[in-house]
């Protein structure tokens, strides 16, 4: 892996990190902002405490070395996690600035899986 890749890959993991764990912690705090969004959107409030959890949990799974299954998993997650998001703020109508948010962690999740290193991944590549 040259090193340009090995760069790219923690500055898109680490931001991918931080954003998966503050919005994880606003979820799981409650606060009156996200239960606003959310109920607006149309999901009960709860929601936000699972996705809070799993995008916790999610971090920790992509940030520990070795695990690649898990990995896997986690980055399916938050790549079915922010589609959604989109797709939710798209159908409920919301204002173009709120696709913003996780239209950058979706990007950041493709990033950081793509460029992954050989030890974090469950297939090596050729």
């Amino acid at each position: 892996m040259t090193k340009a890749k090995k760069i790219t890959y923690w500055v898109a993991t680490l931001w991918l990190a931080l954003g998966m764990t503050s919005t994880g912690i606003v979820q799981l705090i409650g606060m009156d902002e996200e239960v606003k969004m959310i109920t607006g959107l149309g999901y009960p409030v709860y929601i936000s405490t699972i996705l809070g959890v799993w995008k916790l949990l999610g971090v920790v799974a992509v940030l520990i070395p070795r695990f690649p299954l898990i990995k896997e998993w986690a980055y399916a997650g938050f790549f079915f996690n922010m589609t959604g998001a989109i797709l939710s703020h798209l159908i409920s109508g919301s204002a173009p600035t709120d696709l913003f948010g996780p239209s950058l962690l979706l990007v950041l999740t493709a990033v950081s899986w793509y460029f992954r290193p050989e030890s974090r991944r469950l297939v090596p590549i050729n």
